[in-house]
């Protein structure tokens, strides 16, 4: 039996590792531009340089936009794209489904975002 390519093609984007979150967390900010340092701050755990490289990647492919207004200082933000709504849409039953079958323990800090 084959392997779906779209399945396939799906986890090339979300089976790196904080991809997912990071799709996430833009789509909460409902069409709001995020600063790498509110990105920077709410994803507990990742570097500044695995953030930047990782809205690199997502940019290339498609799923954000990175944003540089010129001025004094030069603000970069990022959105998510239509492809990249589309994939946190995409979310939404995985989200569900973890709620119902996983065994996450969140603690007081942190508290589980609704994709809307």
């Amino acid at each position: 039996m084959k392997v779906c390519p779209y399945i396939e093609a799906s986890f090339q984007v979300l089976g790196k590792k904080w991809n997912g979150q990071i799709v996430h967390y833009l789509s909460l900010c409902n069409d709001e531009m995020a600063h790498f340092s509110d990105i920077k701050r709410d994803l507990t755990g990742i570097t500044s340089r695995a953030l930047s490289l990782k809205l690199s990647e997502l940019a290339e492919d498609g799923i954000v936009d990175k944003v540089v207004e010129s001025g004094t200082p030069v603000t970069i933000t990022y959105v998510l794209t239509k492809k990249g709504s589309d994939l946190a849409q995409s979310l939404k039953p995985i989200q569900e489904w973890a709620k119902q079958n996983m065994n996450v323990v969140l603690s007081h800090e942190t508290e589980a975002k609704e994709i809307d």
